[in-house]
């Protein structure tokens, strides 16, 4: 059996130079660009990076972006206020809440605020509850990015067993209802499941999205299977390296572990699930890439359903 490793930076890259191709056409027409508007809450390092990577992207792509940046002592009335304020202003077609949120705020009550129409994100209960009733909508942005490294890919969904495991609402829930309304038989595993493995072997299409580094081993995935790893850990023990690595990897892991002090990994053990499964997304250079090339893609489509 020969391992086909899919190619989440070459898909991303296809996603975004479709977008900023219809972004040039809109502005062409003699349309303003899509914007995007993004609230920070606080200083969480990897929110920052995360949220200047994604203005980054966005201006390659010719969408304008900018970020309002809160206090950590913010109160939830406060940032309720700034989406109101936000979802009032006719400029701006796509408004991102960088999560976590600080401990005080009530994240639900911050998300089921945003306009629908605006929800980039794709996780308001409206955008939800029309996705599992398979009609039109913003979809949330991973489990669209993991929808498109299948169909790219060429990965046939209708007819086909599909397993994810994890049920939260950012992922498990809605990638189960996008497999679901392309005719996959779809069952979601989670921590009170019995026999786990003995479900998850018997998935063509095995998504594991529970943020446990490596708690998909090779013994839990079936000959042949799809494995879309969504997991994003970091490890940076040499004992932990060598469970997830062997050979050239396992050296090359080495070398950015002593170069930064971590290194990225996935929800599932590399080293003994590359030995039975058929196609594997990487971590890093998988689904994460899709995430932000289907938030330009989301910001895209909230700005053309305005019109002019």
């Amino acid at each position: 059996m020969t391992l086909r490793i899919l190619d989440g930076k070459q898909i991303a890259d296809e996603i975004k130079a479709e977008v900023a191709r219809e972004v040039k056409e809109l502005i062409h027409q003699g349309t303003r660009p899509p914007q995007l508007t993004a609230v920070l809450v606080g200083e969480n390092p990897a929110s920052r990076v995360y949220v200047k990577n994604k203005g980054h992207t966005a201006e390659e792509l010719g969408i304008e972006s900018a970020t309002i940046h809160l206090p950590e002592t913010t109160p939830t009335e406060l940032l309720l206020e700034e989406v109101r304020r936000l979802n009032r202003d006719d400029e701006v077609d796509g408004i991102l809440v960088q999560l976590p949120l600080p401990r005080i705020i009530n994240a639900d009550q911050i998300l089921d605020e945003i306009d629908v129409k605006k929800d980039v994100d794709g996780i308001h209960p409206a955008n939800l509850g029309r996705l599992v009733l398979g009609q039109p909508c913003l979809e949330p942005c991973t489990p669209a990015g993991i929808i498109q490294i299948l169909e790219r890919s060429g990965i046939r969904i209708a007819g086909v067993r599909a397993c994810v495991l994890g049920r939260s609402r950012i992922v498990g829930k809605p990638v189960a209802a996008m497999l679901l309304n392309r005719h996959a038989t779809v069952t979601i595993c989670h921590s009170k499941t019995p026999e786990l493995a003995s479900v998850t072997r018997e998935a063509d299409i095995l998504i594991a999205a529970i943020g446990r580094p490596g708690f998909v081993t090779g013994d839990m995935i079936g000959p042949g299977a799809t494995v879309i790893d969504v997991g994003i850990n970091e490890i940076s023990s040499q004992t932990d390296l060598a469970r997830f690595f062997d050979g050239e990897e396992l050296e090359r892991r080495s070398v950015v572990v002593a170069r930064k002090g971590r290194t990225l990994v996935g929800d599932v053990e590399w080293k003994s699930a590359i030995a039975v499964a058929g196609l594997i997304t990487p971590v890093p250079g998988g689904v994460g890439l899709l995430t932000i090339a289907m938030l330009m893609k989301n910001v895209l489509e909230a700005r053309k359903a305005k019109g002019r």
